[in-house]
């Protein structure tokens, strides 16, 4: 594995997952939701920085010992904890109901969107921000409508005559 990224090459692998973990972000932050815009972007970024940086050092090492055994998927496991603690810390448990969980799961995808970016696999890292956008805001619509519209049939149905 000869892992030669030019400086263009890097820049277009962050860039790109700063901007998809921004189209993510400008949907939770448009929402009010507490991990918005920049948190998804230096997530998606972050992921990116981690697994270049783990390609260029999986790299240099098979240079210098080219029988080595390393496993740079080990990288993988580290971000995904590591954005499980983020997702974590933006679910909150108030009277009664749990917030935060979309957002949790956006953190959490948005991490996936930024390594794919560091990898190089941009048509990855564009179907999983198509997909996830058509989920936190297409299905959210839907969940609005329906489960409101079933909420108020429940309380005419549940009102004394």
């Amino acid at each position: 594995m000869d892992l030669d990224l030019t400086l263009g090459q890097i820049t277009l692998r962050l860039l790109l997952a700063v901007l998809l973990g921004a189209v993510l972000g400008i949907e939770r932050e448009v929402m009010g939701k507490p991990a918005g815009l920049r948190t998804h972007m230096m997530v998606s970024m972050g992921a990116a920085a981690f697994t270049l940086v783990t390609l260029e050092i999986f790299s240099s090492v098979r240079q210098v010992m080219e029988n080595t055994r390393s496993d740079p998927i080990r990288i993988v496991e580290g971000i995904i904890g590591g954005i499980g603690f983020l997702g974590a810390g933006t679910i909150i448990r108030s009277r009664g109901s749990v917030e935060g969980i979309t957002t949790a799961a956006s953190i959490w995808v948005v991490g996936a969107v930024g390594l794919a970016c560091g990898a190089g696999y941009f048509k990855v890292a564009g179907i999983i921000v198509a997909f996830a956008m058509v989920i936190i805001s297409g299905v959210g619509r839907l969940e609005d409508r329906f489960i409101r519209r079933s909420e108020n049939n429940r309380r005419r149905r549940a009102r004394p005559a």
